[in-house]
């Protein structure tokens, strides 16, 4: 393993690649360019949300630790999956919304929808087997849940009256019924529930989560002014809403370079399919096998499948387009795509690991136990409410033999083991304030009265002014835990690649 080589180049005057661009490279980080501005980009935009911002020096330590990650994520693989390219994909839809030519006709026809009542406003109370999908799936394991859904749906298909929330519990990684309405939700999964009928259930469908089998427990109609904003998103994402759109499109066509081709529409037209091209979008052909993959999600007249799958075309290149042309988008849509890969890459090296390392979790705190005393006692033990004396002497005398851990199951199966509750239990570590009845028998303060059913209160247990072990401040060691091993990995990456950054372009980026 090789320690990690930091460079810092000079620039001086025969440099000529940096003295003369307009962006130059600023790091390279395991041999990828970063350029000033998406450094710039990134650093404008953190600053702008901290109150002491910090100096572009110290922000690229972070940024390189955050590069580092992507880049180890990307080795392992964490961009290629379903799930992971879902997200993004919905991500770059929702963001060219506000930003297409066009905009202001969307809404005008939103409202126009909204007024005719075209469209489910309401809300739609869902059930739903799920099968979460990690990012990281293989492609066997995709392919195992593909066929477990499929086999669900063929069953509820055979047997209409088989009870849905049994098969929910069975199989459901979420088996809460959902109250949602559109803003709320992604556009796959209330495309699904807003279009069922009320009782029925779909067949099994993908989102960036997973996959859904979804049954519509109940619809309710909500004020039309709550809903009515929704509708012009509704219209961009939808596969079903091109009515009203082909202005946007035909304004769109000279940007696009669209370039009709006669000869494939005609047979298109005439003979209801083609496999030759019907148009370009700049050098990009769109065939009549694309425009029949469209078709059957769009059950409607020839005529007007051709005039949406052309809409539908424009808007996606528009949409692309403007990404290239656009450096704030271009630099959005990376960040969210390095935030993603980032975090799933912490998670898997980081969090999921620590969750159950119960060696790890205890050797940490063996060594750093002093990081957790208390500022003040705490009291390690249980209140016991009994019935009579005689059963709080027995309790007590019993109790101080044995693990604090086993006191609960133990009193059950002795004391209360009649069925008569002879004595009830309230065990934990408690500081002051935190129970009245060890405030006033072990910390003196304030008082209680005794239920009439168990009069004899007593408390048994003992102060401690630090924790004996991990399991009393796990929130607090796991996250400590968590930070040393994330430092360590940092570290790991660092000494393992190789990081360069250019300290002259690094200047010049607080005077932009």
């Amino acid at each position: 393993m090789k320690k990690v080589l930091i460079m810092i180049l000079a620039v001086f005057l025969g440099n000529q690649a940096y003295a003369q661009s307009d962006d130059p490279v600023v790091m390279k980080v395991n041999g990828r360019e970063v350029l000033r501005s998406e450094f710039a980009y990134l650093y404008r935009r953190d600053c702008a949300t901290q109150s002491q911002p910090l100096t572009a020096k110290k922000y690229a330590e972070q940024f390189v630790n955050r590069k580092l990650k992507v880049l180890a994520a990307e080795r392992a693989g964490l961009d290629t999956g379903f799930v992971f390219r879902k997200q993004q994909e919905n991500y770059r839809i929702q963001l060219m919304q506000l930003q297409l030519p066009g905009r202001a006709l969307i809404d005008s026809l939103a409202l126009r929808l909204y007024a005719n009542q075209q469209t489910n406003v309401g809300r739609v109370q869902v059930a739903q087997i799920f099968r979460r999908l990690p990012q990281n799936i293989t492609p066997h394991r995709l392919h195992a849940e593909e066929q477990r859904m499929d086999s669900i749906y063929r069953a509820l298909s055979s047997q209409p009256d088989a009870d849905f929330t049994g098969w929910v519990k069975q199989y459901s990684d979420d088996q809460r019924p959902l109250w949602i309405d559109r803003v709320q939700t992604t556009t796959e999964f209330g495309d699904v529930a807003f279009s069922l009928p009320k009782g029925s259930y779909s067949a099994p469908f993908f989102t960036a989560e997973g996959l859904h089998i979804l049954k519509v427990i109940d619809k309710d109609e909500l004020p039309r002014g709550k809903s009515k904003e929704n509708l012009a998103g509704q219209l961009w994402r939808s596969n079903t809403q091109y009515a009203g759109l082909e202005s946007v499109a035909e304004n769109l066509k000279a940007e696009c370079r669209y370039t009709p081709d006669q000869v494939g529409l005609n047979e298109l037209l005439s003979k209801g399919e083609t496999s030759q091209t019907l148009f370009l979008l700049g050098e990009h052909p769109y065939n009549g096998a694309m425009f029949k993959r469209f078709a059957a999600s769009y059950p409607q007249a020839l005529k007007r499948q051709l005039d949406a799958f052309t809409t539908k075309s424009l808007l996606d290149y528009a949409s692309r387009n403007l990404v290239n042309d656009n450096p704030d988008t271009h630099y959005a849509l990376l960040e969210y795509r390095e935030d993603q890969l980032a975090t799933e890459m912490t998670d898997r090296e980081i969090g999921q690991p620590t969750v159950d390392d119960r060696a790890g979790l205890a050797t940490y705190f063996k060594f750093h136990k002093s990081d957790y005393k208390w500022d003040s006692p705490r009291y390690k033990g249980a209140v016991l409410h009994c019935a009579d004396k005689k059963t709080a002497k027995a309790a007590k005398k019993m109790l101080k033999k044995l693990p604090w851990a086993e006191w609960e199951s133990i009193l059950q199966k002795t004391l209360n083991a009649s069925g008569e509750e002879k004595v009830q239990i309230e065990s934990g570590l408690f500081a002051e304030g935190d129970n009245k009845y060890i405030d006033k028998l072990v910390f003196k303060k304030g008082d209680f009265t005794s239920d009439k059913s168990k009069p004899f209160t007593i408390a048994v247990g003992r102060k401690e002014k630090a924790p004996d072990s991990y399991t009393e401040v796990l929130d607090a060691v796991r996250k400590d835990y968590q930070n040393y091993l994330s430092t360590r990995w940092i570290e790991h990456l660092k000494e393992s690649g190789k990081v360069e950054i250019n300290q002259e372009v690094l200047k010049t980026v607080n005077n932009l």
